[in-house]
């Protein structure tokens, strides 16, 4: 595995407020030897210069929400390749479905173009889904929700539309699994107020796992 470079806040600060800095390169040079690593290592049956560039693009987008702070949300490379594991968990899975479609059409040259050319195939030229090595897939899909998850929850997290207390008790009690009865007593609030606040923050945390998961923006 490639050498982890240091987090630089500036860096992601500049690249965040400006999809079109010039430190973009320095961004690229930075991070793009642990991605290709991490690809070889991982995804060794994927064309890891698609993959990574659609990384680079979904970070773009999301960066503007990203709030680095390693003792809460962990290090930032970490974040990266969670990215860059669910665009390859997709990719893997889009390939598996162009094989099945291939395998029903058999060999119609008319139809097999559609669905693209790189479709793997066994030695007797019938179609086989590129997998993954035994038990990855089942440890990736868990991480890739865990990344979805974990990028809702700093968008949640930064809504300055949202009450700062609200957030804070928000956290405590279903982020960090503290007691509700405890948390209303450091916040000097009710023990319902804390409910009431879980109810109404849970199903804003999840819209937003559900937008991001439909948009394919991570």
């Amino acid at each position: 595995m490639a050498k982890i470079p240091t987090t630089s806040t500036t860096l992601l600060r500049d690249i965040a407020n400006d999809s079109q800095h010039a430190r973009w390169g320095e961004f690229v040079a930075r991070y793009r030897p642990i991605m290709e690593a991490y690809m070889r290592e991982r995804f060794p049956s994927l064309d890891a210069d698609d993959v990574i560039q659609e990384t680079l693009i979904a970070v773009c987008a999301a960066l503007p929400s990203y709030r680095y702070a390693p003792e809460e949300n962990g290090y930032f490379h970490n974040y990266l390749t969670g990215i860059l594991r669910n665009k390859a968990l997709r990719q893997l899975h889009k390939d598996q479905r162009q094989a099945e479609i291939t395998e029903m059409v058999g060999r119609d040259a008319s139809i097999e173009p559609l669905v693209g050319s790189r479709v793997p195939r066994d030695r007797d030229g019938r179609a086989v889904a590129p997998r993954p090595p035994s038990g990855m897939m089942a440890d990736d899909e868990q991480s890739w929700r865990e990344t979805l998850v974990e990028i809702a929850l700093q968008q949640l997290m930064n809504d300055e539309s949202i009450q700062s207390r609200t957030r804070q008790v928000f956290l405590r009690v279903a982020v960090n699994g503290e007691k509700p009865d405890d948390v209303a007593a450091a916040f000097g609030i009710e023990r319902n107020a804390v409910d009431q606040i879980k109810s109404r923050m849970m199903p804003r945390l999840q819209k937003i796992v559900a937008d991001l998961e439909k948009a394919g923006n991570i």
